[in-house]
């Protein structure tokens, strides 16, 4: 790689060392204990003796985060995954060649081991008080960007990083620096856990489901496609699970569930990226009304559990998820927000008449189950701040879902929002295979100009149903969207360690 100014100053130091015998990336590391382990020692010791001085020893390894030299003294703060300490070389300990090496060779985020005994500072500050150290790694180039801070009259350099194309594109280095970026993807993992604990105890079991699949299905979504060369086979990367976790509760497995990644060629946005990570669970003999307690039960305890409490901060508002949470027949919403009752408009040209009429624009080729889709995202969603059951579809934009008895039009169907966005969907399943053909058939006629929006008929999973499949409740929650909610994040790239991004102009 081509090397700039300050990354060939960095070079000469890595030679230089070479040169007496010192190796900027040894094999070996002595590191016994985490920072955050010798910190807790350090604690427990002075709560049980505190006019005594500690005289355990420590070996700990760390990148240097921060570097102030001064005559005889040099201090640094280093930090490994568990936290962060002040490292204090003095020229008693070391003698001066070493403190040479030290001022000399290393700079902000190289890594360090540093061995010695723990004290306070004058400043009151725990620090370690190094008997030796050596390089672990020499970072060639350095962190991005630094900043000049003055304690006690002295200068600290510390490494900064805010760019958002920057931190995105390197997001190595926006997790090296920045420690409230590492919290959030610690977050990300709790949630994770808590949401396999919650769903384990519940009696469902964990599987995994083809993420090549011959037929796409489950939503609607335009899929990737790519294609299996040995056996001459266009694949699709999945875009739900729905279908293959439903067939195995054809097979006798009455509660499952799959966390994985989906992919959905479609747009980016703050809520959006091609790739994302779901829940979805299937539970035989359950319906959307137990589904959604069980969803506001989970969600809840998830919060708990990972944040210890149930109100959570959001784009400056508290969200209180202790359930019950609030739930609004779909109908009565729209027509509550605008006045419009669509039961008075079942196609799509009435409904259109009727929403020009009352200001609001669409495409005029949309379908009645887009039409509504625009009237949920425009008129209800940004208004559901607090977790919201939004209940009862119409039929033609729920391929998948029952009727609500006694009525053909509209499906037994649920979101939940908070936040003011979408957080999750629920059915209670169709489970007739005769009508789920139909369906199919329907979905393939309504959008057959809209290929990104055409739900494919999928005669293998018909063959399933066709054995006889429980009725059940199904369920999808975006995991990056719970995550934004939880860590009060409000962009989705911030929560995926490696979101997709448009090629730089100049590749």
């Amino acid at each position: 790689m081509e090397l700039n100014e300050l990354e060939k100053i960095r070079a000469e130091k890595i030679n230089a060392m070479r040169s007496q015998g010192i190796e900027p990336y040894p094999t070996r590391s002595e590191v016994d204990h985490s920072i955050r382990q010798a910190l807790d020692a350090f604690a427990q010791f002075e709560a049980d003796h505190q006019d005594e001085p500690f005289s355990e020893t420590f070996i700990l390894g760390g990148r240097i985060r921060s570097i102030r030299s001064m005559g005889k003294l040099a201090f640094a703060h280093i930090e490994d995954g568990s936290g962060r300490i002040q490292i204090m070389l003095r020229l008693n300990e070391l003698g001066e060649e070493a403190l040479a090496q030290f001022k000399d060779y290393f700079d902000l985020g190289d890594f360090i081991q540093a061995g010695g005994t723990l004290m306070r500072s004058r400043t009151g500050e725990v620090t370690l008080l190094v008997s030796s150290f050596k390089m672990l790694a020499k970072a060639v180039s350095p962190l991005p960007a630094a900043k000049d801070e003055e304690v006690d009259g002295q200068i600290i350099r510390h490494a900064t990083l805010s760019d958002p194309e920057t931190r995105f594109r390197q997001r190595y280095a926006d997790l090296a620096i920045n420690e409230e970026v590492r919290e959030i993807f610690r977050v990300r993992s709790a949630v994770v856990r808590a949401l396999q604990r919650f769903m384990d105890s519940h009696g469902f079991i964990e599987v995994e489901t083809p993420i090549l699949q011959p037929i796409y299905g489950g939503a609607a979504a335009q899929p990737f496609t790519t294609h299996h060369n040995q056996l001459h086979q266009d694949l699709y990367l999945r875009i739900s699970f729905e279908l293959y976790l439903k067939r195995l509760l054809v097979g006798g497995l009455d509660r499952v569930y799959e966390i994985g990644r989906d992919f959905r060629n479609e747009g980016v946005s703050f809520k959006h990226n091609p790739e994302f990570t779901q829940l979805e669970f299937y539970w035989a003999y359950a319906d959307y009304l137990k589904v959604m307690e069980f969803t506001e039960q989970m969600v809840s305890t998830v919060a708990r559990e990972v944040l210890n409490t149930q109100k959570v901060q959001f784009k400056g508002q508290e969200l209180d998820l202790t359930p019950p949470w609030k739930r609004v027949e779909l109908r009565q919403g729209i027509l509550d927000a605008c006045g419009i009752d669509i039961d008075q408009y079942p196609d799509a040209p009435s409904l259109l008449k009727a929403m020009n009429a009352k200001g609001l624009t669409a495409k005029p080729d949309s379908t009645r189950g887009k039409l509504i889709d625009a009237l949920i995202g425009d008129l209800l969603e940004p208004n559901f701040i607090q977790p919201t059951f939004l209940y009862n579809y119409p039929r033609d934009i729920s391929p998948l879902a029952k009727n609500v008895p006694n009525n053909p039009a509209v499906v037994e169907r649920f979101e939940g929002f908070m936040g003011g966005m979408e957080l999750c969907n629920s059915f209670t399943e169709l489970n007739d295979p005769l009508e789920q053909e139909k369906r199919f058939i329907e979905m393939g006629r309504a959008y057959e100009n809209d290929d990104e929006e055409r739900h494919p008929m999928d005669e293998d999973y018909l063959q399933a149903m066709s054995y006889g499949m429980p009725p059940n409740g199904g369920f999808g929650m975006g995991i990056d969207r719970l995550v934004m909610l939880l860590t009060n994040t409000t962009s989705i790239r911030e929560v995926i360690l490696f979101p997709h991004l448009r090629e730089r102009e100049e590749e």
